[in-house]
């Protein structure tokens, strides 16, 4: 099996065939016990966009995580799906401790933050991303994609916090620099602040005052997984 990663800002093979924007908009969730379900994703903090009840043996409810451009849905005859039997679904955060921490607060039990070992891809753990050994705690060096927390729907349908500060080379638009919510803004005006420090030290100490550019060109590169300012 090749680890070799696929890194390209263009998504055809043909330069001349024009791009056709796709956004990923629904995942449905297969659960038993619509009502548990409601009351369970409502509890998470996400946000209840529709509830639609046909009267006639189909009923429709739709939540969105926070800062999510994709929503998930359930119900009754929704899915012919087994209920609980999705597993590996990621939410993409950018402090593991505090997503977990929110969740706990909320009386919804969330695994301790662990980590791979070493990309292993056995064992009985749950499948996710980087292998199926656990290790516990974030990783060591901290680095994006490699800290994970998990928890269960009351169906068992299994959801994983993974912590991305920084993103690949090539895996979103140069062009577009978007954060999701006031907090992760915040954790990415943070990251820079730690980074720009480092930057005055290089330089003698002395203060930046063209700070906000300097702030601005690491937040942009930091999110297209380009070459970082020094």
């Amino acid at each position: 099996m090749s680890t070799k990663a696929v890194r390209t800002s263009d998504p055809t093979s043909d330069a001349g065939v024009a791009r056709v924007d796709m956004k990923f908009e629904i995942v449905v969730i297969p659960v038993s016990d619509v009502d548990r379900a409601k009351e369970f994703y409502g509890r998470l903090g996400w946000r209840l966009d529709a509830d639609y009840d046909s009267g006639k043996d189909f009923r429709v409810i739709q939540f969105t995580p926070p800062g999510s451009g994709c929503s998930i849905i359930f119900g009754k005859n929704v899915t012919p799906a087994a209920s609980g039997s999705a597993q590996g679904l990621y939410l993409i955060v950018s402090d593991i401790q505090a997503a977990r921490k929110a969740l706990l607060d909320r009386g919804i039990e969330v695994s301790e933050v662990f980590h791979d070992a070493a990309g292993v891809y056995a064992g009985t753990d749950e499948p996710y991303l980087f292998g199926r050994a656990r290790v516990s705690g974030p990783d060591a060096e901290h680095r994006s994609y490699r800290s994970f927390a998990s928890f269960h729907d009351p169906d068992g349908n299994g959801w994983l916090f993974q912590e991305i500060t920084a993103r690949l080379p090539g895996r979103i638009d140069p062009a577009t620099t978007t954060f999701a919510s006031a907090n992760d803004l915040a954790s990415a005006f943070r990251r820079a602040a730690a980074a720009h420090g480092k930057h005055e030290e290089r330089t003698g100490g002395q203060r930046d005052e063209n700070w906000p550019d300097w702030y601005a060109a690491y937040m942009v590169a930091e999110q297209a997984g380009a070459e970082l300012p020094q």
